[in-house]
């Protein structure tokens, strides 16, 4: 059973930064860990991506993905599970909004498996993903890379 995690961080950079890392697949693997691999398979109008095939190694799960983008300017992308070798779904967004002089990001994720997983385990991973993710985002935006 899918169940959601979220969580969030304060940034100290405009929304549109911290956009602009976000929409940068090539670069994920230089700052999100359990990205080993990221290509773009289909960008819209603008040159966003809609779909991405991701190869992913979290320790708990070892996957190749395509997930399908949707954008919301520079507020919000949301994604959902387009195909996986080991996941039934997986459906999460980055929400970003203005705080003072920074933006404040709010990761939330929805993953079931494919195999039989404890619920706390899988919790644990999903906090696991989107704690390293938020880190590695801030990390990245800040540093100006």
């Amino acid at each position: 059973m899918a169940e959601h995690t979220s969580s969030n961080i304060e940034i100290e950079a405009a929304p549109a930064d911290v956009m602009a890392v976000i929409a940068d697949f090539g670069r994920y693997p230089d700052w999100t860990a359990e990205v080993k691999e990221a290509e773009v398979l289909a960008a819209d109008g603008q040159g966003r991506a809609e779909q991405v095939r991701l190869v992913m190694d979290t320790g708990a799960i070892k996957d190749d993905q395509v997930l399908a983008y949707t954008w919301s300017g520079d507020s919000k992308v949301s994604w959902t599970l387009v195909k996986s070798q080991m996941l039934r779904a997986l459906d999460g967004s980055y929400v970003l909004a203005e705080k003072g002089k920074g933006t404040e990001v709010t990761y939330a994720l929805t993953v079931d498996v494919k195999i039989p997983m404890l619920g706390m385990i899988k919790r644990k991973a999903e906090k696991v993903i989107i704690d390293r993710a938020l880190a590695g985002l801030k990390k990245r935006v800040e540093s100006g890379s």
